[in-house]
């Protein structure tokens, strides 16, 4: 991901998440913090279909954000995103990857499962807007 994505990738983020990073938070992300791992997928012609944003420490994938525009969605191009992360987490010696997710997040839940993620804790009342809790999610890489 590079800053003259971020057009692209914000759009994104306000169709995805009720809570959106702001620019600054990406910028924040791309130049300043030395565990990001921030990709895009790109189509055939150049723009942003998906993003990703982890985190690489203490052995760990800690996995920020998923997203993928919605006309773009049912392609596999998350899953690509999140094996890329585990990947990339593998190669520098990570062990473990680690998101949240919310419960009523069907379709996420369905991905993590298919890619080895299991329930290991629970936030209470984790999301801002909603108070829902937030599933810990883990796996073995």
């Amino acid at each position: 991901m590079l800053p003259r994505d971020l057009p692209e990738v914000m759009t994104i983020e306000r169709a995805t998440f009720p809570v959106p990073w702001t620019p600054e938070n990406f910028l924040h992300e791309i130049h300043r913090n030395p565990f990001a791992c921030n990709r895009v997928v790109r189509s055939v012609r150049g723009s942003v279909e998906g993003y990703a944003s982890a985190w690489m420490v203490d052995r760990e994938v800690r996995i920020n954000n998923v997203a993928v525009r919605e006309d773009s969605r049912r392609r596999g191009l998350g899953q690509a995103l999140m094996r890329h992360l585990m990947d990339l987490g593998r190669m520098s010696g990570c062990t473990v990857a680690t998101l949240e997710v919310r419960p009523s997040n069907s379709p996420a839940l369905k991905l993590y499962a298919k890619l080895g993620f299991r329930e290991v804790g629970r936030r209470k009342a984790y999301y801002t807007d909603t108070r829902e809790d937030a599933l810990v999610l883990q796996a073995p890489l």
